[in-house]
């Protein structure tokens, strides 16, 4: 392979300021979630189970289950982003949203030992799909009627890019969903539009 042309694994984004929005991150640049490895890194980077959980007897099934609650979570997010609660149609994603939210517990943790003797989180058994779901369906809902969260939704400034976060800065004043990336992209694109203008 050529230098320069090998491709960067995937790591996964966790910078929104809600879980359920970080899986709506998952879309950006390209999908993220096309197969089962990216899906198991999230799982576990996300903080829905402990490190080193078994996540083997995940199967395509749960990427389904995941991306359709995604696409939700999308609907959902965006309608909110575009204006008054009651002026966009919620219809079946919000259905849907309420229907995952009950229909599972979230997988119960409990403290253990770890080698180290200090006390580490870990989950009782492999968690089921229905109840991974209904811990990030229940985190849209705390979203969705939390009018402080709410009111603090915000989609990223950066050209072409649709995440969107959580501003939870002072002033309220974040444009971009990452400084780094985003951020850093405006602020190199403002100082070749200022030499060019030099130039001319």
């Amino acid at each position: 392979m050529a230098l320069g042309t090998a491709t960067v694994p995937y790591e996964p984004r966790f910078d929104a300021g809600r879980i359920c929005l970080d899986l709506l991150a998952t879309t950006h640049p390209v999908e993220r979630l096309d197969s089962l490895a990216p899906l198991r890194a999230w799982i576990t980077g996300s903080g829905l189970v402990p490190p080193g959980t078994p996540l083997a007897h995940a199967d395509a099934a749960w990427l389904t289950a995941f991306r359709e609650l995604r696409g939700c979570v999308g609907q959902l997010v965006r309608g909110c982003l575009n204006g008054e609660p009651r002026s966009y149609d919620l219809g079946s994603a919000l259905d849907r949203v309420n229907d995952l939210a009950r229909a599972a517990a979230p997988p119960a943790p409990r403290a253990v030992r770890g080698e180290d003797g200090r006390l580490v989180r870990e989950l009782a058994g492999p968690p089921e799909c229905a109840a991974l779901l209904a811990a990030l369906a229940r985190d849209v809902v705390e979203l969705l009627t939390d009018p402080v969260a709410r009111a603090s939704l915000r989609q990223c400034e950066g050209d072409n890019c649709p995440i969107v976060y959580l501003d939870m800065s002072r002033g309220r004043r974040r444009r971009w969903c990452s400084s780094e990336v985003c951020g850093n992209r405006e602020r190199v694109a403002r100082h070749r539009r200022r030499a060019a203008l030099a130039r001319a």
